[in-house]
C-alpha cells in the first residue's frame, strides 16, 4: 500500500513564490483548527511554520482572499518548515488578486 497524498496536480516546485509572514488557520479533519505561519505562497502551494503534529501526506484546508477554501496536502517537512500543494492550481488571475489584498497600502505595491 502506497502511502502520502496521491496529488491530481503535478510538481511544479519553480512556481513563483512570493514571500510573506502571516498567520493563517487550517482545518485538519482530525486536530481542527491550527494556527499555521505561511511563510510563502505560490499558484500550487505555499510553505508555512507551526506545523507541528503533522505529518507528510496530511491534508489542510486554507482561506484565501480571492481563491476561498482550498485544500493542501503536506508534501514535505524540514525541521520546522514544510510544504504543501494545493489540490488545484490557483488561477494567475485569482493569484495575483489574492497578492495584492496582502498589501493594502498602494504605494507600498510592485507596479509589476
Amino acid at each position: 500500500m502506497r502511502g502520502g497524498a496521491q496529488l491530481s496536480v503535478t510538481d511544479l516546485r519553480r512556481s513563483t513564490r512570493h514571500d510573506m509572514n502571516l498567520p493563517i488557520i487550517g482545518e485538519h479533519r482530525a486536530r481542527g483548527d491550527i494556527m499555521l505561519q505561511l511563510v510563502n505562497v505560490s499558484t500550487t502551494g505555499f510553505m508555512a511554520t507551526g506545523i507541528d503534529g503533522l505529518g507528510r501526506g496530511d491534508r489542510v484546508t486554507i482561506r484565501l482572499p480571492q481563491v476561498g477554501k482550498i485544500e493542501a496536502f503536506l508534501v514535505w517537512i524540514d525541521g520546522e518548515r514544510a510544504g504543501f500543494q494545493f489540490e488545484r492550481i490557483v488561477r494567475l488571475d485569482d493569484f495575483t488578486k489574492m497578492i495584492k489584498s496582502f498589501q493594502p497600502n498602494p504605494k507600498l505595491r510592485s507596479t509589476n
